[in-house]
């Protein structure tokens, strides 16, 4: 039956896989994406069983490149990367470089050309944004002026990468080594032509898009439909990266990267990227399990040292790069080494790069399988090389969220706001002004500054998980409120913070009456609908006429 409908069969066969992978690989510690990538070798042409249509998953991989390529130009702060430009840009490039210059030469040692050495090696020069994000996130040191660095730095990167997937096509003649006649013609002529192109779509998105998009935004947004601002947003996402590759001939990613960038910039960003969320997430893992379909395991047995030294070049050499060049301006052991440990893996910016490289006819299959396998092995052994050379203690102590309440200064405890949106940032106000000493839980780390900079106890983290709970000490607090609008969410907030205080009085959020039933089931001492209190409020603001007479 799947031979009939092979479009289905691959997406159901691709997630189903990374579901299952990716929960393990979460047991077992380990970041998902190495459960989406095996998820992807399972369902390859290079191991038994089922074998999923490589060419539909590369056409889905496509989507999930320009769906990951918009969300980093979602979350593109030229502002963070101003803060930190003194060390992150020279920091970076000069990291990028001797990781190149290493991949090249091994690369030249097991003899490729030198093309190919260069593109295998600045694949292993950048970072996986997930991979150091999420590194950076658990261990609550985004705020932290080492977090910052990384951050600019891997800004730094992923613009670096940006520019090689536009500009590898045009050189790719001139790398592929051999006599050249007419150097214009060869290789020069491409080059402006591309670069051209760049600087027309450039001018285009800067000029129109920079009206357009945002007042698009704005007047879906007036009507009201949530189904279609969703819509909208993702029709700027795909279109812009269409319309880059069929009228400028440059990359989905460079068209996709720009819309996002462009969109950044609007009021309705934040509500933007949460409203994709879902589906960016999703083509994500399908973009994880196709690239883990081109992968063959038998370069693990067939290259061996080639492939540690890769994986050295990964871990290693990049790592006492970024360490020497943090030392180098002055900066102490602790950000040279939480620097240089989340330097140390790769990951979708190199598979896409990779993959190029391949189809270029300039990197040999081989390296692709390297690539590959570098990274499943780093991002497996990332969290050891964190603990080894960060520790878990000594970042979470060093943060910029404050530290957990002391129950001795709140003698009566404290109040717990979960959530410092449309709601917990009002809600955090009145409380403020009731007199009472409020604590504030949120996972956005913007939003977790924000809350900061109002004079608000803050905690940067997701409540669900527990950790952030504690270090509001729960255990000690008098109410909690749950202002977060994902009532699955909310339901382990209510569950653990009852079971970490019986006494606590816990107030939750809900939508809908099934939601609240749920809510109260686990633990919440009452729910708040909005539309009921929305109801309330305007029957309340209008004054009843037979009370008048």
């Amino acid at each position: 039956m799947h031979q009939h409908t092979p479009l289905i069969a691959t997406i159901v066969a691709g997630l189903v896989g990374a579901f299952i992978l990716g929960a393990l690989a979460q047991r077992l510690r380990l970041s998902p994406l190495v459960g989406y990538l095996m998820a992807g070798v399972l369902v390859g042409p290079f191991t038994p069983g089922y074998v999923a249509d490589q060419a539909l998953a590369n056409q889905l991989a496509e989507l999930g490149v320009i769906l990951l390529m918009f969300g980093v130009g979602l979350h593109f702060s030229l502002k963070d990367l101003m803060a930190v430009r003194a060390v992150a840009i020279p920091g970076a490039v000069v990291q990028m470089v001797v990781a190149t210059l290493l991949g090249a030469g091994l690369g030249v040692l097991l003899g490729w050309p030198i093309g190919g050495g260069l593109v295998f090696g600045v694949s292993l020069s950048v970072a996986s944004t997930v991979v150091l994000l999420r590194a950076l996130q658990e261990r609550r040191i985004v705020q932290t002026e080492r977090g910052k660095i990384a951050v600019g730095w891997l800004i730094v990167e992923d613009l670096a990468m940006v520019l090689a997937l536009v500009l590898l096509p045009a050189v790719a003649g001139a790398l592929q080594g051999g006599p050249v006649a007419d150097p214009w013609s060869g290789w020069g002529r491409p080059l402006a032509l591309t670069l051209a192109k760049v600087a027309g779509f450039v001018a285009f998105m800067l000029i129109v898009g920079r009206r357009v998009i945002p007042w698009v935004l704005h007047y879906v947004a007036h009507t009201g439909s949530r189904e279609l601002f969703r819509l909208a947003v993702f029709a700027i996402a795909l279109g812009v990266a269409f319309g880059a590759a069929a009228l400028f001939g440059v990359s989905f990613a460079l068209g996709a990267f720009f819309a996002g960038m462009i969109l950044a910039e609007s009021e309705l960003s934040q509500r933007a990227a949460e409203e994709t969320l879902p589906l960016r997430d999703a083509f994500a893992v399908l973009f994880f399990v196709s690239v883990g379909m081109l992968f063959n395991p038998a370069v693990v047995v067939e290259q061996p040292l080639a492939l540690a030294a890769t994986l050295a070049i990964v871990i290693v050499g990049k790592s006492l790069a970024a360490l020497a060049i943090l030392r180098l301006f002055g900066h102490p052991a602790g950000t040279g080494l939480t620097i240089a440990a989340s330097l140390a893996q790769i990951g979708e910016f190199s598979f896409i790069l990779a993959g190029l490289g391949v189809g270029l006819g300039l990197l040999p299959p081989e390296g692709r399988d390297l690539v590959l396998a570098a990274a499943i092995l780093s991002i497996m052994l990332n969290p050891l090389i964190f603990a080894l050379m960060v520790g878990r203690a000594k970042p979470a102590a060093e943060a910029k969220a404050p530290a957990p309440v002391e129950s001795a200064a709140a003698p009566e405890g404290h109040a717990i706001v979960v959530g410092y949106g449309r709601v917990g940032a009002p809600l955090a106000r009145w409380l403020i002004m009731a007199g009472e000493r409020v604590v504030v839980i949120d996972d956005d780390d913007r939003v977790a500054a924000e809350a900061q900079a109002a004079g608000l106890t803050t905690i940067w983290g997701n409540a669900a998980e527990g950790r952030a709970l504690e270090e509001a000490d729960v255990a000690h607090a008098r109410k909690l409120y749950l202002a977060i609008p994902d009532g699955f969410e909310a339901g382990q907030v209510v569950e653990q913070a009852r079971r970490a205080n019986g006494a606590l009085e816990i107030v939750a959020r809900a939508h809908s009456v099934a939601e609240a039933e749920h809510l109260q089931g686990l633990g919440a001492d009452r729910t708040v609908l909005g539309e009921r209190e929305i109801a309330r409020g305007m029957f309340e603001a209008v004054p009843d006429p037979l009370a008048a007479a």
